[in-house]
């Protein structure tokens, strides 16, 4: 239980709420000096040309449009945030359109920057940055007094220069991006999360202009951070179930020394669920035994090797020394319940289920076949110990399968 609420906490800190809590901390501690650095002074044009170049080179123009907003913003407080040190008019609409961006680019599918789509939302950045230069030059005041309209006492707010329809924007748009996180982790929804958090620092970084420059252009680098983490989720994380794939198994064997055990795993009969009951519910079939394999014991961890076969990597065990914890997550496979979906029944479970009369469930069984090879001095190579772990799962499927097989002797 505690193992699942600290990856549920760690799906939306994760790095990018770390890099943040780090710049906080240093401009807490160390401030700014009186002349702003030059380094400084262009960080948020090397934010937009690192986040112009990943973007490119990922195809992520959600990055690049999330980027632009945030230079944009940084460069309209510098010019017109702040009136001595009351904020402008310009601050107001600045701290409304900010998480409406951010939000808005996280319900936005990857378009492309040059595409039709993309040149419509280039087009609505243009239109608020139209709107911030009329304001700027007073030609549209009569907005200033719904911008910071108070509805709450005003006296709960004296420490912030956020105005109260700007706060309930921030925390709406925190609040479904928050939720939408917690119910399917990812790196992007992660990152626009924490770059709304830094614009929301910045608006309220007591010196105006250059720590307010310090938190976006930190937004910018979330943005970036988080679509270089998402890239790397794809190339060694499974999207189906979420283990980490065949190449981050490679990767680990090669930076392993000494004693390890490699079993193989593999759902039975996994083609005639495919062809019985379709892809949908060999889907199913796949991310149940995966959650099953990650409740292993024995320091064990799991892999998707490809298919309807999984890996599991045993550091510093002998292949007897694994063998109870491969019977028992064989055993809980076999007797986890497996219901297949009527036709009526909804994708997620309803927060209060109605009992169904007379609702035909179906329910079927699944187990898996295992081999087991650990290293010896007459198998030393990763390749030779997962190539005798394949030979031992062949013989766990030729004598009955649901069953445990050790290379060379054992059960």
């Amino acid at each position: 239980m505690a193992s699942k609420v600290f990856k549920r906490l760690w799906s939306i800190v994760a790095l990018e709420g770390l890099i943040l809590l780090a710049v906080v901390v240093y401009l807490r501690r160390e401030g700014l000096p009186d002349g702003l650095p030059l380094s400084i002074q262009w960080l948020p044009w090397a934010a937009l040309g690192a986040g112009a170049l990943v973007s490119w080179r990922f195809r992520r123009s959600r990055l690049l449009f999330g980027v632009i907003v945030l230079v944009l913003a940084d460069r309209g407080l510098a010019r017109w945030g702040w009136a001595a040190t009351e904020p402008t008019t310009v601050f107001h609409a600045i701290a409304l359109l900010l998480p409406v961006n951010l939000f808005g680019l996280t319900l936005l599918t990857e378009r492309g920057a040059v595409t039709r789509a993309g040149l419509a939302r280039f087009g609505v950045i243009g239109v608020q940055v139209g709107l911030v230069l009329l304001l700027a030059a007073s030609k549209l005041e009569w907005l200033a007094t719904p911008m910071r309209l108070s509805v709450l006492p005003e006296g709960w707010f004296g420490w912030t220069p956020v105005a109260q329809p700007a706060l309930a924007v921030f925390l709406a748009t925190a609040g479904f991006m928050g939720t939408r996180l917690v119910a399917c982790p990812n790196a992007t929804g992660r990152g626009f999360l924490w770059a709304s958090a830094a614009a929301f620092l910045a608006l309220n970084a007591s010196g105006g202009a250059p720590p307010a420059s310090v938190y976006l252009s930190t937004g910018s680098l979330i943005l970036i951070v988080s679509v270089i983490e998402a890239s790397y989720f794809m190339a060694y994380r499974d999207a189906l179930t979420g283990l980490p794939a065949r190449r981050a198994l490679n990767e680990e064997l090669l930076r392993l020394n000494g004693q390890y055990t490699i079993a193989m795993v593999d759902v039975d009969h996994f083609k005639k669920f495919n062809d019985e009951y379709g892809h949908e519910v060999g889907d199913q079939v796949l991310r149940m035994v995966a959650a099953e394999l990650e409740r292993v014991g024995g320091g064990g961890t799991p892999y998707r090797y490809g298919g309807e076969e999984f890996a599991l990597l045993f550091p510093g065990k002998f292949a007897e020394e694994v063998v109870p914890h491969l019977e028992r997550v064989r055993e809980s496979i076999e007797s986890a319940t497996f219901t297949l979906r009527g036709g009526g029944r909804p994708k997620r479970r309803p927060e209060n289920p109605k009992p169904r009369r007379n609702a035909k469930r179906k329910r079927v069984s699944v187990t898996v076949s295992i081999g087991a090879a650990g290293r010896s001095d007459r198998r030393s190579a990763p390749s030779e110990v997962a190539s005798f772990a394949d030979r031992a799962l062949y013989r766990a499927k030729k004598t009955g399968r649901n069953r445990v097989k050790v290379a060379g002797g054992g059960p």
